[in-house]
């Protein structure tokens, strides 16, 4: 990879669904309230497959659904790639189902696939690179638990289109304004918003592995990602909770 540039970063925040097949990670979110800071193990395995444990192993949930609305994975959608194999353009999100499964709220969606952080929302309602969500400064290489990660510092525009506005990658006024109201977890009614956002990506996969908010009322407030195996074979049993054993 060269150095990253805007373009390029932006590039690789779009280009996650062509970068992996299965990841297996550990997430920690810091200053959110209701999630009380607890780390979680997740395991993905495209196209529908989740599992999440805490991390002395006991299961939270397990799941390999068989399709319908955010499931369907379309890898085989064309797409350009630059010199570097990056996507430079991808179809609208409505026009194919690619949604990795949810966990708690969008935000981990958005985590796995930060498209968000790409291409913008124009007059056309549709993504498009033509719009940028993001100001894009300071990019840097950097390391992140062992692995290549490209950083940033971010600062939203009016183009700014989360996955979900009640659960953003960038707690921002833009994001409030896609949803018209503060969500209930996101108090203080009138918050005074981070003055930008430091972002990772990893490299190998386009995963959005931190966020952490600069200034405002919620300084150092983010999500955290250590990322341990890429496109390892998981098997199915792993995606099926277990059956309690009858006594007697």
């Amino acid at each position: 990879m060269p150095s990253p540039t805007a373009r390029s970063f932006a590039a690789l925040a779009r280009s996650s669904p062509w970068r992996w097949r299965s990841v297996r990670f550990v997430l920690r979110r810091s200053g959110y309230p209701g999630y009380n800071d607890s780390a979680v193990r997740g395991w993905i395995r495209r196209p529908a497959a989740l599992r999440v444990e805490q991390l002395d192993g006991t299961l939270i949930t397990a799941e390999a659904a068989q399709g319908g609305p955010g499931r369907a994975y379309a890898v085989s959608v064309d797409v350009d790639l630059d010199a570097d194999g990056l996507v430079t353009h991808r179809p609208d999100r409505y026009a194919w189902h690619h949604d990795d499964p949810m966990y708690q709220d969008y935000q981990w969606v958005a985590m796995l696939d930060p498209v968000e952080l790409a291409d913008g929302y124009d007059t056309d309602g549709g993504r498009r690179e033509s719009a940028p969500p993001v100001r894009i400064d300071e990019i840097r290489e950097v390391e992140h638990h062992g692995r290549p990660a490209w950083e940033a510092l971010m600062r939203p525009t009016d183009s700014y289109d989360p996955r979900c506005s009640c659960c953003p990658l960038l707690f921002s006024a833009q994001s409030v304004a896609r949803s018209g109201s503060l969500a209930e977890h996101m108090k203080p009614a009138d918050p005074r918003y981070a003055d930008a956002h430091r972002v990772r990506l990893d490299v190998g996969t386009g995963i959005c592995v931190r966020t952490e908010e600069v200034g405002g009322d919620f300084a150092g407030r983010g999500h955290d990602v250590a990322i341990e195996t890429v496109d390892e074979p998981f098997p199915d049993g792993l995606f099926t909770a277990a059956r309690r054993r009858r006594r007697g």
